[in-house]
């Protein structure tokens, strides 16, 4: 593992995920996630609540949960809490891996699957 990968922080994990589900930096619901957890600097894997702090942050950009792009970016960095070493993964590859990580196996809801498909990410 790098150094890099080793020593994530929140912030980064977060605009990691943000790159994978928006490359082109456009969609505002993803920057907002972004926006909540920029300054969280401590290391990843040392962050006890991760899961509560991503979904608040989630939740509070999109409170019914159905933008896509902000679940996956929430999922996938979630997913590299426990998986640092992914961190430079192509994008469709590591939005693949979140996917079955949040979704037992790989069974997103439709909603999801779509803009996976639409990201050509088969799950």
């Amino acid at each position: 593992m790098t150094a890099q990968a080793r020593d994530l922080t929140l912030a980064q994990a977060v605009q990691r995920a943000a790159e994978a589900v928006d490359p082109t930096g456009e969609d505002p619901e993803v920057g907002e996630l972004v926006a909540h957890l920029e300054d969280a600097d401590e290391p990843i894997n040392a962050v006890a609540d991760l899961s509560d702090r991503v979904e608040e942050a989630r939740r509070s950009v999109d409170p019914e949960g159905d933008v896509p792009a902000v679940t996956m970016a929430a999922a996938v960095t979630t997913y590299l809490r426990f998986r640092r070493d992914e961190v430079d993964e192509p994008r469709e590859d590591l939005l693949r891996l979140a996917a079955r990580a949040e979704f037992d196996g790989g069974e997103p809801p439709d909603d999801i699957a779509e803009w996976l498909s639409s990201q050509g990410v088969e799950v």
